[in-house]
């Protein structure tokens, strides 16, 4: 899969912090073409500078994940002029939880950026990669996804749905030629993460967050999950009876 080793059009949603800016930069080069979604377009300038001063074309928009309709026109006019090679789905958001746990409004909003975020970005990337039998798509989940915590019910809950979804496209989608690698961070450094106001075990920087993303996709792993303690950390609570495990898990601090 020539495409994966080394694709030459890159489409990054959530682009303008954390893990999809640091993407962007780790894949910037002269002949690489660059398509960035995010929410502020001054942190997206500032991501689009450095990736041409690597020699990459930039094309930034602020756009709404949850917007169906301008996410698929946007997508389409990316590939009608330049053929999409990988598609990263990264744009989500967590949230805190009051006294009395998340809100409903929260968990709804949560919910609808994480997931129909997601579903917005790879269906018209489907559609285009589709007719050509070639594409790489990369779908953020968490590990967090692996079992639901009870600070961040929402956001455990929508990488969740996030991670089987991923998992079911892979096969999906394996006669069309389209590879979908499903990635699974832990702690990683990111306007997400600076609000946290407890511990963070193995919290990673960006850049190196990047790195391992980049190479997993490259190999076209199905599932890039790191740091691999925290993983089988938490795959481990997911094997145990919930009768011992929910109890641990009641104490752990909440994000507010």
């Amino acid at each position: 899969m020539p495409y994966a080793r080394n694709p030459r059009s890159i489409l990054i949603t959530g682009a303008s912090s954390g893990i999809g800016a640091a993407l962007a930069i780790a894949y910037a080069a002269p002949g690489v073409t660059l398509a960035l979604s995010g929410r502020n377009q001054a942190r997206l300038d500032e991501i689009a500078q450095q990736c041409s001063e690597s020699g990459a074309n930039v094309k930034t928009l602020v756009i709404d994940v949850t917007d169906r309709v301008a996410m698929k026109a946007w997508i389409n006019d990316l590939d009608d002029e330049t053929p999409l090679d990988l598609v990263v789905a990264n744009a989500g958001i967590s949230g805190g939880a009051s006294r009395d746990g998340e809100e409903e409004r929260q968990t709804r909003d949560i919910f609808s950026i994480n997931l129909d975020g997601v579903l917005n970005t790879m269906w018209p990337a489907i559609e285009a990669m589709r007719p050509r039998k070639a594409g790489q798509l990369g779908i953020v989940s968490s590990i967090a996804g692996f079992r639901g915590l009870p600070g961040a019910p929402a956001y455990s809950a929508s990488k969740a749905a996030v991670l089987n979804y991923g998992d079911a496209l892979r096969g999906m989608l394996h006669e069309d030629g389209i590879h979908v690698s499903v990635i699974c961070p832990g702690y990683v450094v990111s306007r997400m993460t600076d609000t946290n106001n407890f511990p963070m075990p193995f919290l990673m920087p960006a850049d190196k967050a990047a790195k391992i993303i980049k190479q997993g996709l490259a190999n076209t792993r199905g599932r890039i999950a790191f740091p691999w303690p925290m993983f089988w950390l938490v795959r481990l609570l997911q094997a145990l009876p919930i009768a011992l495990t929910d109890p641990v898990l009641r104490r752990l601090p909440k994000k507010e």
